[in-house]
């Protein structure tokens, strides 16, 4: 298997983790939450659906984010600049289509060769 494409916390956890790291890993999640979780809940309103959406949302994300992100120190979560871009996506084709959306937005980030099909 090629290391290039290996997320971090798989090469961390063969390495080992001391227990300093995981501690002040977990302290800089919450600060992160803290600050994550308020934001997903404006950014869901802001985009014309309910709040627990964007709990879920960034709960979810940011589950996937850590566990398959390329970095350490990566931090994943709400961006405000795609708001009017999901607030459009919403109000035009519903959640169903914004779920679309995502999904194939997605797939073009995972296999970047789809935009060729």
């Amino acid at each position: 298997m090629n290391s290039e494409f290996t997320p971090k916390l798989f090469s961390l956890i063969k390495k080992g983790i001391s227990k300093e790291t995981i501690s002040k890993d977990i302290l800089s999640g919450i600060i992160v939450g803290i600050v994550a979780l308020p934001l997903s809940i404006a950014f869901a309103i802001a985009s014309g659906v309910s709040p627990e959406k964007g709990l879920i949302t960034a709960i979810v994300a940011g589950i996937i984010i850590s566990t398959f992100g390329g970095s350490r120190v990566q931090i994943g979560g709400p961006t405000g600049a795609f708001i009017v871009i999901v607030y459009g996506i919403v109000q035009e084709y519903g959640v169903n289509g914004l779920t679309i959306a995502t999904l194939m937005a997605g797939f073009i980030i995972i296999n970047p060769t789809a935009l060729y099909l």
